[in-house]
């Protein structure tokens, strides 16, 4: 699938759905996706090396999330669900993703903590105390550096982001990148070539 498929805001491609069944700390999720949408047919792979590796929250994590293109909304809904005291704002430019991502949040009870927008949707004034992001690298190294100064300083002062990026897709040079642009960056894992980053702001 390629990036303008996935990416765009009104998909071309029929909305034919269907449902993937996938398991993330001990949890059946049970989501529907369709055509038109990142990684329709399955979880998408650095997705779940994101959900395995990552610090998921806990249920004595209350706070403000954010889940950076979020497709159909995997990791929103896992974050809802491991975290019932949180709120989960589900960001895409893609209006089908949306779609998807609030119908399966429905269907799992999480519609009143997934608040599923576009990009310049959300209030200026929200700040997030996590950030998990399986962002779209097919758009290019201008455009995913974009997203990341557009996002990351919106992070509460301690605040933490999760991301995941594909070794081959440069990952490595992202890592780079927001270290020189004066973030806190930890590998926390690499797997079946992803690198899993946490993210922070640095300290004095």
């Amino acid at each position: 699938m390629t990036a303008d498929h996935y990416f765009s805001a009104e998909p071309a491609a029929p909305e034919v759905r269907s449902e993937i069944v996938f398991n993330v700390a001990g949890r059946d999720y049970r989501l529907t996706v369709a055509a038109g949408v990142f990684s329709a047919g399955r979880l998408d792979p650095g997705t779940a090396v994101l959900l395995r590796k990552g610090d998921l929250p806990t249920a004595a994590i209350a706070g403000t999330f954010l889940d950076l293109g979020c497709g159909y909304g995997p990791i929103a809904c896992v974050l809802a669900s491991e975290a019932p005291r949180a709120v989960v704002h589900a960001v895409d430019v893609n209006s089908r993703a949306r779609e998807l991502t609030a119908l399966n949040a429905g269907a799992l009870g999480l519609a009143d903590r997934v608040r599923v927008a576009a990009p310049d949707d959300v209030p200026a004034d929200v700040t997030f105390d996590q950030i998990w992001s399986n962002p779209p690298t097919h758009v290019g190294k201008a455009e995913l550096r974009a997203l990341m100064e557009r996002w990351l300083p919106r992070l509460a002062p301690d605040g933490v982001a999760w991301l995941v990026i594909n070794r081959n897709l440069g990952g490595d040079s992202l890592h780079a990148w927001l270290v020189d642009s004066g973030w806190s960056v930890e590998r926390i894992a690499s797997q079946r070539g992803f690198r899993v980053l946490r993210v922070e702001r640095k300290t004095d």
